[in-house]
């Protein structure tokens, strides 16, 4: 019986993970669409906390023009939400609650190390708080990105991204 209770289990697990990405197990907060080759839905990639948590971290303190004083922000790295679903595109739309959007630069990740932040001074962001994911560009650590440009692609309450070419 355990055993019969193990394939079910290993074959369920594959199922899952046929496209390569595991299917989430708590409640979605990111969505990925697009030119993606990596998914866990019909064309979609699903995230729940936990699966972003998995993904290659970075935090930064920075200052930005929403918040008073400078906060340290955390988060999986850009990079690492685009790799996991193997995104082909060179823009990525960022898509907030609200249907607020602005187009990234895939660059932009890769040179800025761009986080898609879950947490800020180490408690997790809640819609209320910008959240469940903010884009943050490292601001103080390269004040060259503290302007109107970068501003409008720091999207807050982010739920899905759509990879472009």
């Amino acid at each position: 019986m355990i055993r019969i209770f193990a394939a079910v289990f290993a074959l369920f697990g594959q199922i899952a993970c046929a496209d390569g990405l595991p299917a989430p197990e708590g409640p979605v907060i990111l969505t990925v669409t697009g030119d993606i080759t990596r998914t866990n839905g019909d064309g979609i990639a699903e995230f729940d906390r936990e699966m972003l948590d998995n993904l290659a971290q970075r935090a930064t303190t920075a200052t930005t023009p929403w918040l008073e004083g400078p906060h340290t922000f955390s988060g999986p790295m850009g990079t690492a939400i685009l790799d996991a679903v193997g995104a082909q595109g060179e823009t990525i739309q960022v898509v907030a609650l609200n249907d607020y959007s602005a187009d990234v630069p895939v660059q932009d990740l890769r040179d800025f190390d761009v986080i898609f932040a879950t947490a800020i001074d180490g408690e997790i962001l809640t819609v209320r708080d910008k959240g469940p994911l903010f884009l943050i560009y490292p601001f103080d650590e390269n004040p060259d990105l503290f302007n109107e440009v970068y501003f409008g692609r720091s999207v807050w309450q982010i739920t899905q991204i759509n990879v472009q070419n």
